[in-house]
């Protein structure tokens, strides 16, 4: 259960799976005629069936913040969360069902399908084909997200065979000669880390010129500039994470006319 499962948190893609659910729904009801929906004219079937499809989005879009608040809680989503997700949404998505059921499809019926015959030949056959389509839909999204991240990083090399760092270009905060190494600070779903790779910074900035040569032990990334510190006549700069990079006197007319 705690197996990756692939996250997407653009909510523009999670708004279009909340529409296609929608269009399912009402493709499902209007087709399969569960309980009296045969009973319904074209015209009845068109104003009552899509209020279900929208109780189904308004239930997907009202769990999604649950999401958000699981995966920056945790700093990762695994297919536990996932199902976890899902349960949320046929809970929650049960009690809309039977509200629109009730109080707009049979408001004055006197005699309404029990809870019991409601689940059993409605809600459950309806989760046969909608939970997979909101699962595998997720997994979809997900898998094209990391795609698409994964092709936007860049490659630290080291000068071993098996020594390198990738990464977002975004999530580098600075890079620091060390010896023979140079060390990269940088972002890891938002918490710092940083990693020796045996190269030099020159060879670093000739690769990377986006970054900016602040002092002959430093690089670092303008994406991440906060604050000037000035102090005992030197000048500092303070990036992400409050990491505070020195500025050389060769270096400062440069470093100046590119961060102001």
């Amino acid at each position: 259960m705690n197996y990756s499962f692939p996250f997407d948190p653009r909510v523009k893609h999670h708004i279009l799976l909340a529409i296609g659910l929608a269009i399912w729904i009402f493709c499902f009801l209007n087709f399969t005629e569960p309980l009296d929906i045969n009973d319904f004219t074209k015209t009845e079937k068109w104003m009552h069936l899509p209020f279900y499809g929208f109780a189904g989005a308004a239930t997907y879009l009202l769990i999604l913040p649950l999401q958000y608040k699981i995966y920056n809680f945790n700093k990762k989503w695994t297919l536990l969360h996932e199902l976890l997700f899902l349960l949320c949404i046929v809970i929650i998505g049960f009690v809309f069902a039977r509200g629109v059921y009730l109080y707009i499809i049979v408001p004055d019926e006197p005699y309404p399908y029990t809870l019991g015959f409601f689940i059993v030949d409605l809600y459950i056959p309806a989760l046969t084909t909608i939970a997979p389509i909101i699962f595998f839909g997720r997994w979809a999204f997900g898998k094209y997200e990391e795609k698409k991240v994964a092709n936007q990083k860049i490659e630290i090399q080291g000068e071993g065979a098996y020594e390198g760092l990738k990464l977002l270009f975004n999530d580098i905060v600075c890079i620091k000669a060390d010896d023979n190494y140079i060390e990269v600070h940088y972002l890891d779903i938002k918490v710092l880390k940083k990693q020796l790779i045996r190269n030099k910074l020159s060879v670093i900035e000739k690769e990377f010129p986006e970054l900016l040569r602040t002092h002959r032990s430093y690089l670092v990334n303008p994406f991440h500039f906060k604050a000037w510190k000035t102090g005992q006549g030197k000048l500092n700069i303070i990036l992400s994470s409050e990491i505070e990079i020195p500025v050389s006197k060769t270096q400062t007319d440069n470093v100046k006319q590119v961060l102001q």
